[in-house]
């Protein structure tokens, strides 16, 4: 129930934030402003004695958000890949969230596999490892099939999840309201909407079946990709709270010391896998939505190796095209233009002045160009273009919340890897070869082809059409004069079809 009850939840947050010490860590680390520090502290410390304690062996931040239960820890996830907001030292100790929680018993994971798969462990498997990873959701073994002597990883769900995470949603809910309450200036970005994708993203990556199957269709899109690799997945040692695929040796990407060690070049794995995203995102609508370093590795052969598909994300070929010409816009420094895409989106009001949009849009690209990345301070960045989407009334487009999120989280790996890669030079040749192929004469020779594709389907059934029209219009009804606009209409829909094929196949020749 998403009632008041859930005040506890929220007031125990502030509570284990304040009991665990890592309210003035987080606030040191985000610079939080005087009134933000005190207003937090008067809050959270007559309360203090509701928090959780947390395990008392860890730094205080990781300490409070593995206290808080999955939904946080995901939070955190997203947080230690941004050294440029939170600092360099809070990122580092958040890192340990990624894949390095407490496990569950190794009993209660061979329980779920025999449940799963319907047959001992035992039998299945010649070898089944202690946990090798352990994450906000889940938990990794290390097995070898007795069959065929082939090592894998089995992924299996922590027991309880399900129970946990609707806790935790079911208090951002009330967290929503509130806010749209209290703040009625804030329901343009639509906080119940966002909190609502959450839910369902969350949702679908407690059933390892969508995400085995999110994994084979990230394959076949990216069979071509070079530098890139994914597991395969075992299908018949996989179910809903279970999931195998083959194993993968590797170096984490978070591990820069042993990156080094093995003689891998961080600066262009650093381009790799911010232009593997981007070719993702742009030409396939299909991505990875989870890239942070707890689910990437380096091969041997200096392939990346992307793991954990239960968050992927999809926009469709219209979105791309905005999204590309917004970056294409940025990058060759044309506000106007990018001004203008907005507004034919639809992502502005249409009663706001484009003009001045571009302006304010130009204030918040002009900074960062010429700059390597460790003079761009993301936080402010962001802050600045808060200001600008509220200023301009723009509202929170829950169609692409995955996608901005995963460009913060994928930048920042980027980063991770070389400080001074700068985002715009190394997403320049992605974006213009997406613009190539998606905005011109070939282009609009596919749109037309693949609407002459769609219209012809009613071919055959267009004679019945036109023929009942025809019917209907020479018996009309009497006080009604007969009208041949209907039978016009289909007779040109018969003409448009026959055009836009002939037209498709000219360009197209």
């Amino acid at each position: 129930m998403r009632g008041p009850h859930n005040i506890l939840r929220l007031i125990r947050t502030g509570a284990t934030l304040e009991r665990t010490g890592a309210m003035g860590v987080v606030l040191d680390a985000m610079e939080a402003p005087a009134p933000l520090r005190v207003a937090a502290r008067v809050l959270g410390w007559p309360f203090k004695w509701l928090g959780e304690k947390g395990d008392p062996a860890l730094p205080p931040a990781v300490r409070a958000i593995q206290a808080l239960g999955p939904a946080y820890i995901k939070f955190g996830q997203i947080l230690s890949t941004r050294p440029d907001v939170v600092g360099d030292d809070l990122a580092l100790e958040l890192r340990v969230l990624q894949d390095k929680l407490p496990p569950f018993s190794i009993e209660e994971a061979k329980r779920q596999v025999a449940e799963e798969i319907g047959q001992p462990v035992s039998e299945v498997f010649s070898e089944f490892s202690p946990p090798v990873a352990a994450a906000s959701i889940a938990q990794v073994h290390r097995a070898r099939l007795a069959d065929t002597g082939h090592d894998v990883a089995v992924k299996v769900l922590r027991p309880g999840i399900e129970r946990a995470f609707r806790r935790d949603i079911d208090a951002f809910y009330f967290a929503a309201n509130v806010i749209e309450a209290l703040s009625p200036a804030s329901r343009r970005l639509r906080p119940r909407d966002v909190i609502a994708h959450f839910e369902g993203v969350v949702l679908g990556e407690l059933d390892l079946r969508l995400e085995a199957a999110s994994a084979s269709q990230f394959a076949a899109n990216t069979t071509d990709d070079a530098g890139f690799d994914l597991p395969v997945v075992r299908w018949p040692y996989s179910g809903r709270r279970v999931m195998t695929m083959s194993w993968v040796e590797g170096v984490p990407l978070g591990d820069n010391a042993a990156l080094d060690a093995a003689g891998h070049d961080r600066a262009a794995l650093s381009e790799r896998v911010l232009q593997l995203f981007l070719n993702h995102a742009l030409r396939d609508g299909f991505f990875h939505a989870d890239m942070h370093q707890g689910n990437l590795k380096v091969a041997p052969n200096g392939d990346i190796v992307a793991f954990d598909f239960g968050i992927m994300g999809h926009i469709d070929e219209y979105t791309r095209r905005v999204y590309a010409e917004i970056l294409f816009g940025f990058i060759r420094r044309d506000y106007q233009r990018v001004a203008e895409v907005h507004f034919e989106a639809g992502y502005v009001p249409a009663d706001r002045d484009v003009d001045e949009f571009a302006r304010a849009l130009r204030a918040v690209g002009e900074p960062i160009f010429g700059m390597d990345a460790t003079r761009i301070s993301m936080a402010k960045l962001l802050s600045y273009l808060f200001e600008v989407t509220e200023r301009f009334g723009m509202e929170t487009r829950t169609e692409l919340i995955l996608l901005q999120r995963t460009m913060v989280v994928v930048e920042g790996v980027a980063r991770s890897l070389d400080p001074r890669m700068n985002i715009w030079n190394v997403a320049k040749p992605v974006v213009e070869a997406y613009i190539k192929q998606s905005i011109g004469p070939r282009a609009a020779a596919s749109d037309l082809w693949k609407t002459a594709l769609v219209m012809a389907r009613f071919g055959p059934r267009l004679p019945g059409l036109v023929e009942a029209a025809l019917i209907r219009q020479a018996q009309p009804e009497p006080e009604r004069a007969p009208s041949p606009w209907l039978a016009r209409l289909l007779w040109a829909v018969v003409g448009l079809c026959a055009g836009l094929g002939l037209g498709a196949l000219w360009m197209l020749a």
